[in-house]
């Protein structure tokens, strides 16, 4: 970019300059006895910049919820298009391939042009297919596939875009809490994913009804978008730091891969396992009424927020100590996550209870990766090239995670049931799971490894000079940040 790039991303959203007090009428604010309103480091009111975060939390709340809607009602869709677990496993891998594809497209030009159009666009367009989707007859599975696959084209605009924005607004332990409190939307969007579908769905007798739940929820976004800030590129300058990034980011791939697993088939393993132990009677009719979605998805919602929470605080606490602290926390999560997931898939035929104690436990400890990730991306990267480093990550860790493990899941499951018996309908998919266990363990190594190199990185980060590179105007804190 250079100092000719289109200036439409530097103010608020419908609004124009007399919305920000300059420092004549700062000043006379105060002369009058009166505090002028509070801003964060972009130069827009922190009120303002609060509200900005929670409209992308909505948003984020509203994409995870529709994306593991699918999963909630699986067992009625398999039975609905008469499909198997290989073939049914492509309605994840077809989402994430196409948002993992298009997120290089919307991270680059969200580094460039107004982020108000891109997103707006991106909401728009995934409602629009979401709500085409739940209207596929049962003769035309190829439709559901199309639709679903689109969707991945509208959240892939705004995915690689909201962290930017945060990143823009707060800096520091600042940014830390809000990038937790937005990424708090992952864990509970899933969950009510999974609630919300298989309850609509019961109600309704009818599964296509529980698509139709998050385009109704997303009628308002568009209108609501505008107050979206679209300031300046002006949190801290970082420079590229090449170790620590592509660690973390393979580290985070092997979240994504058993993340992805484990949101479209537990539910379903957890039914397989109660009819398999004779706790509940196998599903006859085209809609099969079951709890496994509902009680998967409570604790979704429940270990999701407090595993960002406990990730979080115990990163700030362990920063005190060691500069290494994030990556070695990522490892944490990861490494004790992986004997709780390899206990609950075990116990699943022997006892109910312990297995959702274990995934419980599995689940918290994986959820502590998310908020910090994101935070370390965010101080390794220049401001002006974050939403491309963003892209980059969702590119990587969907390609080799949650674009392929549904369907390597399914299809490994497929190749071990040696009949369509109960027994190995249960058994093919439990052995399957069990590859989640050791992707965390390879997952947890990377993020160790991340930790060998991440404090030199961010030591170097913070002494970089952006001399010939980069140049900051010297008017104040909110001044523009541009590669030439």
């Amino acid at each position: 970019m250079s100092h000719s790039e289109p200036t439409s991303d530097s103010a608020p959203f419908l609004s124009d300059d007399s919305e920000v007090e300059g420092p004549e009428e700062q000043g006379g604010a105060a002369a009058e006895g009166r505090q002028p309103q509070e801003e964060s480091p972009s130069g827009v009111s922190s009120v303002r910049a609060l509200l900005t975060v929670l409209i992308l939390c909505y948003i984020n709340l509203l994409n995870y919820m529709d994306r593991f809607t699918v999963a909630g009602v699986l067992p009625d869709i398999e039975h609905y298009f008469q499909i198997d677990d290989g073939t049914s496993g492509l309605l994840q891998t077809v989402f994430i391939c196409s948002y993992m594809f298009l997120a290089p497209l919307f991270g680059y030009l969200g580094d460039r042009y107004n982020r108000k159009i891109i997103m707006s666009f991106g909401i728009s367009f995934w409602s629009l297919v979401t709500l085409a989707s739940s209207y596929t007859p049962k003769e035309h599975f190829w439709a559901l596939l199309l639709t679903r696959g689109l969707v991945g084209v509208g959240e892939a605009s705004y995915s690689t875009i909201a962290p930017t924005i945060i990143a823009d607004l707060y800096v520091k332990g600042k940014r830390t809490t809000m990038l937790s409190i937005f990424y708090f939307a992952i864990p509970v969007g899933s969950g009510l994913g999974y609630i919300v579908g298989s309850q609509v769905s019961n109600a309704a007798k009818n599964w296509h009804w529980a698509l139709r739940v998050s385009p109704i929820g997303a009628a308002h976004l568009v209108r609501m978008n505008p107050f979206i800030l679209r300031q300046q590129r002006v949190g801290e300058l970082r420079a590229p730091s090449i170790y620590s990034f592509v660690l973390s980011t393979f580290g985070f791939t092997a979240v994504a891969f058993v993340t992805g697993s484990l949101a479209l088939w537990a539910p379903t393993f957890l039914l397989r396992a109660a009819i398999f132990s004779g706790e509940r009677a196998p599903c006859v009719d085209e809609q099969c009424s079951t709890s496994e979605s509902l009680i998967f998805g409570i604790i979704t919602c429940v270990t999701g927020v407090l595993g960002v929470a406990s990730g979080v605080q115990v990163s700030r606490q362990l920063r005190k100590k060691t500069s290494r602290a994030d990556p070695l926390v990522c490892a944490a999560g990861l490494l004790l996550s992986a004997p709780f997931l390899y206990l609950a898939i075990v116990f699943a035929e022997a006892s109910t209870i312990a297995t959702y104690v274990f995934i419980f436990f599995g689940e918290t400890f994986l959820s502590m990766n998310w908020a910090i990730v994101a935070d370390i991306l965010l101080y390794v990267v220049v401001p002006t090239r974050r939403s491309t480093a963003e892209a980059l990550q969702i590119v990587i860790s969907h390609l080799l995670g949650d674009a392929g493990s549904p369907y390597l899941i399914g299809v490994v499951s497929d190749s071990l049931k040696k009949t369509d018996s109960f027994l190995w309908q249960f058994r093919s998919l439990q052995l399957s799971l069990l590859l989640c266990s050791f992707v965390a363990v390879v997952g947890g190594a990377f993020f160790l490894a991340t930790a060998l190199f991440i404090e030199q990185d961010r030591h170097r980060a913070e002494n970089y000079d952006p001399t010939g590179e980069t140049h900051r105007a010297a008017a104040g804190p909110a001044a523009d940040v541009t590669i030439t």
